[in-house]
């Protein structure tokens, strides 16, 4: 699909994206080990306002509350009945923090956190219809990308992708997230990842969440080493570490991230943003160091 955002992207434009969504609700009184779609149903004026200062911190493209939405991943929560309410309102919500401005909203669809067969029991076929349900509802909710994020097993992610083509044509962002370093937990690498996706109808390729910047920095370089297509690059911000209350806090400064903002651009990351424990306030430098560089 051709599109204002692949057009621009294509052309050399480096996007900034927000920065996390359910640490920054947990902040926000958001229960640990509760989803962010309970937000969506329970306190949506805290994921507005935080949408809110995402933009006025930089961010040009804001993901819906929508990490967990699909449903499989709802089912367990046990809100597998408000699936079309929660989908819809996220992106509402999202264009409501975006009024009056250029922003895009991203529909943000993570994996089913189930493993698939033969390690666990779910099928590609049960994966593909989750995957069409909710992109059909991002995508005539008003979303203008849809965004395949911390994926790790290429057989979901393949299957996804099938369900997200089946129902849309909007651009498709396909990110894994490597939690062992330079692999995912299905030991899968960034050119593998690569070379797996060449013949699938997908836009973007990137890299979220994960563990150290050097980490993430090395798979960056080793995505751009093999494919052509533009890269999405969220990192966390840094390992969490716990309290007592489950409350976590993460060790990656604002600062660091405006730091290593120069290496992630030289490393070919032309969407930029954090995903868990990037704040507000990381999301500023971040925004601020790449304009200070394309200036």
């Amino acid at each position: 699909m051709t599109s204002p955002f692949l057009e621009e992207i294509r052309a050399g434009k480096v996007w900034i994206a927000d920065g996390a969504t359910g640490t920054n609700l947990q902040r926000r009184g958001l229960p640990p080990g509760q989803p962010g779609e309970v937000f969506v149903l329970q306190n949506p004026a805290a994921i507005e306002e935080l949408a809110q200062e995402f933009i006025a911190a930089g961010a040009q493209i804001l993901l819906t509350c929508t990490f967990g939405g699909n449903r499989l991943r709802l089912r367990r929560a046990g809100l597998e009945g408000e699936l079309l309410t929660i989908n819809r309102r996220a992106v509402e919500l999202a264009r409501r923090a975006a009024r009056g401005s250029p922003v895009l909203i991203g529909g943000s669809m993570g994996p089913s956190g189930e493993m698939m067969q033969p390690y666990g029991t779910l099928g590609e076929e049960e994966v593909r219809q989750s995957f069409a349900e909710q992109a059909r509802i991002l995508s005539e909710s008003g979303a203008d990308l849809l965004v395949l994020e911390t994926f790790y097993d290429l057989t979901e992610a393949r299957a996804a992708v099938e369900g997200v083509r089946s129902v849309s044509d909007l651009p498709l962002v396909l990110s894994f997230s490597y939690d062992r370093g330079r692999k995912t937990m299905m030991g899968v690498s960034p050119s593998r990842m690569a070379e797996a996706v060449t013949d699938w109808a997908v836009d973007v390729l990137g890299i979220n969440c994960g563990r150290s910047l050097e980490d993430n920095l090395a798979n960056l370089r080793e995505l751009r080493a093999v494919t052509s297509l533009p890269i999405w690059f969220k990192p966390n911000a840094g390992l969490p570490v716990s309290d007592e209350q489950g409350r976590l806090s993460y060790t990656i400064q604002p600062q660091d991230m405006a730091e290593a903002l120069p290496a992630w651009l030289e490393g070919g990351a032309q969407v930029i943003g954090g995903c868990c424990g990037t704040s507000p306030a990381h999301l500023r430098a971040i925004s601020g160091a790449v304009h200070r560089l394309r200036a």
